[in-house]
């Protein structure tokens, strides 16, 4: 057993995000484990590029209001407490909603062989626009 060194927080780059966000690596494990644990943190606004796992994702939220969406599917309103899971290879993104800052847990696995998470465009402020009021 040992105490993990803590990483250094790092500024999402901004051709994955839009707005500020930071995250913390927890855990990116070697083989045998593949599990990586990310604390991510975004300001009212910010959010994530359209993007897929190879092996899906797990998001849990810990503070704050936030705004998932599949592609070609609603967007959904999410709060502390809640846990949202998408499959393998399903286009999504995830932030805060406009008006609150929000927190989660992104728990997710690396696959055996291939690339662990494909980027696609930003999330257009049109595109996000259409979240309010839900």
């Amino acid at each position: 057993m040992q105490i993990l060194t803590k990483q250094p927080t790092v500024k999402g780059p901004a051709e994955m995000f839009t707005g500020d966000v930071w995250f913390d690596v927890i855990v990116q494990g070697e083989e045998p484990s593949r599990v990586r644990v990310n604390t991510v943190r975004f300001a009212p606004g910010a959010r994530t590029a359209w993007h897929r796992h190879a092996v899906g994702q797990t998001l849990h939220v810990t503070d704050g209001v936030g705004l998932v969406q599949a592609r070609g599917s609603e967007v959904i309103t999410v709060r502390p407490g809640d846990t949202i899971h998408t499959p393998p290879d399903e286009w999504h993104w995830h932030g805060a909603a406009p008006d609150a800052f929000m927190i989660h847990l992104a728990i997710w696995e690396g696959p055996r062989a291939g690339t662990e998470t494909e980027w696609g465009p930003l999330v257009t402020d049109e595109e996000y626009g259409r979240s309010r009021g839900r």
